[in-house]
């Protein structure tokens, strides 16, 4: 069996709506593991980096990390740095973007405040138009609902929904969860991915225990 090519970008023969984030993406400031995808029908989804990294300036400071396998549906979008004005000051609008109106000693950063990295899981599920602000860590496996809103992290293997977005429930239970994180398939070799398949689709996983790459 042929095994798919982390390398490409449209993983679909035909398909120019979907591409592997990691070949499209170029700002350093941004990792994505492999066969992580985005699809959009509505525009291009190469542009990505420009089109769904909302206020993403230079020197904001800002991350996001993408885990492996993970995919993100048409429109959600990612709001960094420059999207959180600073409450630091007694006001929030944005002097030190402008320094040299105002006062050439100013920093850009000092205009936001940086609440950390946006951290996405592997084998993550991010629905139509959910926007993810910054600072949040979405774990493993978790399920996004289309248009939530995220403004706190989300738990390994978790749905959430809503705005801004709740709990609604976990995947499995608490034991199930904690055997998933342990197995992280995601990082096995593609080989022992694909022999694997059937047992991922059955929810097999006392078979993918069984199966898993021995140290």
């Amino acid at each position: 069996m042929e095994l798919p090519d982390p390398t490409r970008i449209y993983p679909r023969s035909g398909d120019t709506r979907t591409v592997y984030l990691k070949n499209v993406v170029t700002d350093p400031a941004v990792t994505v593991g492999d066969y992580s995808f985005y699809h959009d029908f509505r525009s291009d989804p190469r542009d990505f980096q420009t089109a769904n990294l909302l206020y993403h300036y230079p020197g904001s400071g800002d991350r996001l990390s993408i885990g492996r396998f993970t995919s993100i549906a048409c429109g959600a979008k990612f709001l960094m740095t420059g999207g959180n004005h600073t409450l630091a000051s007694l006001s929030t609008y944005p002097f030190a973007i402008f320094g040299e109106e105002w006062d050439e000693a100013m920093r850009p950063r000092e205009a936001w405040d940086n609440r950390g990295p946006i951290v996405v899981g592997s084998d993550v599920w991010i629905g139509f138009e959910a926007l993810v602000l910054q600072g949040v860590t979405i774990g493993d496996g978790a399920i996004v609902a289309s248009r939530a809103v995220v403004t706190r992290d989300v738990a390994p293997y978790e749905i959430v929904a809503g705005v801004p977005a709740r709990r609604i429930r976990s995947r499995y239970p608490a034991d199930t969860v904690a055997r998933l994180l342990a197995l992280r398939w995601w990082d096995w070799p593609a080989e022992t991915i694909a022999a694997n398949l059937a047992r991922i689709r059955a929810g097999d996983i006392d078979g993918l225990e069984a199966a898993a790459p021995r140290p």
